[in-house]
């Protein structure tokens, strides 16, 4: 069994920052990719930010400039680092991984369970 657990969403005002972590566990095979997306009230999900193993990342564009997406290889952890955060940024935000186990050969992805971040003005 996999699990991803969530951890520093908040309420922070405009313009403040906030981090985000998420860390990976059990039977853990291989990791091929993690990823940040979120979800506002009305809205579908979206991709916020994605790094592979190899460490290439891609972001939304809305987010370029202000949020970091890091990972640590070794401790199965995953980060955002949000800056000059907005009120349009909230939403829940969803850890995401596309790993193998060692039960489950072929990739899959798995998710965390949310965390809320609100940006008030």
């Amino acid at each position: 069994q996999v699990q991803l657990v969530e951890s520093g969403g908040g309420l922070v005002q405009a313009g403040g920052s906030l981090r985000l972590s998420c860390a990976a566990s059990g039977r853990i095979r291989s990791i091929v990719a993690m990823g940040w997306y979120r979800q506002a009230p009305g809205k579908e999900r979206e991709l916020v930010a994605r790094i592979t193993n190899n460490g290439d990342t891609n972001a939304a564009d809305s987010v370029k400039g202000r949020f970091t997406i890091s990972r640590d290889n070794a401790k199965n952890t995953l980060y955002l680092q949000m800056n000059s955060l907005k009120p349009e940024d909230t939403a829940v935000y969803y850890c995401n991984a596309r790993l193998t186990s060692d039960i489950i050969w072929y990739e899959y992805d798995i998710w965390g369970q949310g965390t809320q971040v609100t940006v008030s003005t």
